[in-house]
């Protein structure tokens, strides 16, 4: 079973690997997560400290991707 993507304590690294069409959301916003050695320990909470980002905004942009990749996802209500 796939984890969920909103789940906090997932780590930045594990977002990218099971949902690559996350990536250019990442280069979309400048992070530079994508080559990142601590992206394995990072998570989307920390990142979006980091790089002074809405946490829900940026939620919804790597949502947005997931869903555009697989169009079979679950549409947000």
């Amino acid at each position: 079973m796939r984890p969920q993507l909103e789940n906090p304590d997932l780590a930045i690294g594990d977002i990218m690997d099971i949902w690559p069409a996350t990536i250019p959301v990442f280069l979309r916003h400048r992070m530079l997560c994508v080559g990142c050695l601590i992206r394995p320990f990072h998570s989307l909470s920390d990142a979006c400290a980091e790089y002074g980002l809405d946490e829900e905004t940026f939620l919804r942009a790597l949502r947005e991707a997931v869903q555009d990749d697989d169009p079979s996802a679950p549409r947000p209500t």
